[in-house]
């Protein structure tokens, strides 16, 4: 007999996924303890779970991998190729729909990027504006941990600069998380504008912000710098020829539970508490989660493997570090909201500032 411990470690599934599959008959162990409800496997049924992780990961509904369960010992294999064949063909038929659905999605926005009417190309004109170097230094380094490094999706490879009234907000994310920041602006009074600066340049500029005397931006069409105050050092290139996101749909959320976390204490527990491998690579999650709940007590805890409560929440425990760094305080709010609902680290002394963080599946 092997331990649901043992069971998940040997088959690839983790102890809640185990779970799971016993309440939907899908995988149900040979023995439970009446006493203490603990789950027993036989040595065959790791390779029945290790079966299940693959069918999984292909797609298989689980009604389909229930028979492919019970027929995979016996001597008829017909039933299983037959479920085989049957899903494959699903998988083909529904790629299949989903070209055609993206081949009008892709012939939209040819039609949209190339009207048939042309328009008078607008005057190109120079926009300056001073920002403080600590506000600025402080925005980038709240936002750089955000930023995309797939070749595939070039416009997330960099940060949004927005300017808008009196104010920069600077915005980065790579699909999984979002950090948005701003900075005290003066000297722009034109309409709102955006530009989306590559992360070496954004990089170089960060770098010259040393001291606390101001600095200036200035935009001329797709190429943007920014000088000190004394002009003696300058960083200066063009802007990524790309359309940025519309960050704002993306933080428009329902308000969440709030929870203040003392950061240093918090980041230790991540560190040295329960974590849970990813499946599979989804949400941007690799590695190891952690898994959050808020208790009645308005309290921020980590769950382990036995706690499968439908409202805990699983992040990706990397991101989610890097996230409390970039908030830079002693003391951060977390807000939590559903459990497939974005997780917000925001500063209490800043609501203009916070990050996004995707959470992922529990029940992949």
């Amino acid at each position: 007999m092997r331990s649901i411990g043992e069971t998940a470690r040997d088959s690839g599934l983790s102890v809640s996924a185990l779970r799971f599959y016993d309440g939907a008959g899908v995988l149900v162990p040979v023995l439970v303890d009446p006493a203490s409800g603990y789950r027993w496997y036989g040595p065959e049924q790791v390779e029945e779970a290790r079966l299940l992780a693959r069918l999984r990961r292909a797609g298989m509904p689980l009604a389909d991998i229930r028979l492919v369960l019970a027929g995979w010992a016996g001597a008829d294999t017909d039933l299983v190729r037959g479920l085989l064949r049957a899903h494959l063909l699903r998988l083909e038929l529904g790629l299949s729909d989903a070209r055609s659905e993206l081949s009008a999605v892709r012939a939209h926005l040819e039609r949209r990027e190339h009207p048939m009417s042309t328009t008078l190309a607008t005057a190109v004109t120079t926009t300056r504006l001073t920002l403080s170097a600590p506000e600025l230094a402080a925005a980038l380094d709240a936002v750089r941990f955000a930023v995309g490094s797939d070749p595939e999706l070039p416009m997330l490879g960099g940060i949004l600069f927005d300017i808008e009234g009196g104010a920069l907000r600077v915005v980065a994310t790579d699909r999984y998380r979002l950090a948005v920041a701003r900075a005290g602006a003066t000297g722009h009074t034109g309409p709102r504008l955006q530009l989306l600066v590559p992360a070496p340049l954004a990089d170089a500029m960060r770098a010259l912000l040393s001291d606390d005397a101001p600095v200036l931006l200035t935009v001329d069409g797709d190429r943007v710098a920014l000088e000190t105050e004394t002009a003696d050092r300058q960083a200066a290139g063009r802007c990524l020829g790309h359309e940025f996101p519309d960050y704002r749909r993306l933080v428009s959320l329902p308000a969440g539970r709030r929870v203040l976390v003392d950061v240093p204490a918090f980041r230790e527990a991540l560190e040295s508490g329960p974590v849970r491998p990813a499946e599979r690579e989804q949400d941007g999650a690799t590695g190891e989660l952690s898994v959050l709940k808020v208790t009645d007590g308005d309290e921020l805890s980590l769950c382990d493997d036995e706690d499968d409560d439908p409202a805990n929440v699983g992040l990706n425990r990397a991101f989610l570090l890097d996230a409390l760094d970039a908030g830079d305080r002693d003391r951060l709010i977390l807000e939590l909201g559903a459990p497939k609902a974005p997780v917000v680290v925001r500063r209490p002394d800043d609501e203009e500032s916070f990050s996004l963080l995707m959470p992922v599946r529990l029940d992949a």
